[in-house]
């Protein structure tokens, strides 16, 4: 099994209230990619392949890295459908909508909870299938040689952790809302299981001049 780090795609238009329009790279989302690949090459990083999902946002990060590697698209990487998720809560069971940053730390545990336990309906696809994909697309690309770059969205890094660290429904929101934009996150192969060695580093992000640009919304 090789090494993965996961990445966060830069941060997306956070003003958005469905899938289509959140799918795009801000201005600030840019240049936390241009950051990444910068320390990546600066550091020489040593990756020999990169993954991503099928996301505008996935894309324009990974393309903005400018790593030099050709990258496959997976849709299995893509991000679970949270807006769309949170308007069929909304309409079926009365929970609004956060309408401030502060909101998100109880809407969100409470979507990933409904839609495990199959409270939600019509949902685009199910936790037992989101869970799945994760797993299946994490362990084919693990099974591959050399270590893997892998662009993709807070919402499948936490269940890639959680998944790791076998933690339950309020741990893995924690996860979730505590990642940020282009942060790396990586999981190594120990006794053939997935370890977590890294969490939400941001070294490109550190000087005082970017401290600024650690975003998560």
């Amino acid at each position: 099994m090789s090494h993965i780090t996961l990445i966060r795609h830069g941060q997306a238009n956070s003003g958005a209230k469905d899938e289509l329009s959140y799918d795009r790279l801000s201005a600030l989302g840019h240049e936390q990619a241009g950051w990444l690949g910068g320390y990546l090459s600066d550091s020489a990083t040593h990756h020999t392949r990169l993954y991503t999902g099928t996301l505008r946002r996935h894309i324009e990060t990974a393309d903005g890295m400018q790593t030099g590697l050709d990258a496959v698209r997976d849709p299995r990487l893509n991000e679970l459908e949270y807006f769309t998720m949170a308007k069929l809560l909304e309409e079926q069971h009365g929970i609004d909508f956060p309408t401030e940053q502060g909101q998100f730390t109880s809407h969100l545990p409470t979507v990933f909870a409904y839609w495990k336990d199959g409270k939600i309906e019509d949902t685009p696809e199910t936790w037992n299938q989101f869970h799945t994909r994760v797993n299946d697309a994490l362990q084919e690309i693990a099974a591959g040689n050399g270590p893997a770059l892998v662009v993709t969205s807070g919402g499948l890094i936490s269940m890639a952790m959680s998944q790791a660290m076998h933690l339950d429904i309020p741990a893995m929101a924690r996860l979730a809302l505590a990642i940020m934009h282009t942060s790396m996150h990586r999981l190594f192969p120990i006794g053939g299981h997935w370890s977590p060695v890294l969490f939400n580093a941001v070294p490109h992000l550190e000087t005082p001049d970017r401290r600024v640009a650690q975003t998560h919304i």
